[in-house]
């Protein structure tokens, strides 16, 4: 634990130090979203839920949850994936 604490300030000073985007050097979710019918998330660690009301997917630090209706993974990668339909809400969770 004190090993990951340490290696993520060295990781974040060094990500300021060098001006690079956090979710290159820390591994960060980076989300965008087109309107509400479209979200594109890089950086995942898996789906663990899925419904076409809800998905789960895992993500450095915790899930992301998205809501909505008729939701539908176009695609998925091993560090991408496409997820369309009516997106209602997004929440974060450890």
């Amino acid at each position: 634990m004190a090993w990951e604490r340490g290696k993520q300030r060295l990781q974040k000073a060094l990500a300021g130090f060098l001006e690079m985007p956090k979710d290159v050097l820390l591994d960060y979710p980076k989300i965008t979203m087109i309107g509400n019918v479209q979200l594109v998330l890089e950086n995942h660690r898996g789906i663990v839920e899925y419904a076409d009301e809800r998905i789960r997917i895992g993500i450095t630090g915790g899930q992301l949850e998205i809501i909505g209706e008729q939701l539908v993974l176009r695609t998925i990668l091993p560090e991408e994936l496409v997820v369309e339909g009516r997106i209602r809400q997004l929440n974060y969770s450890k």
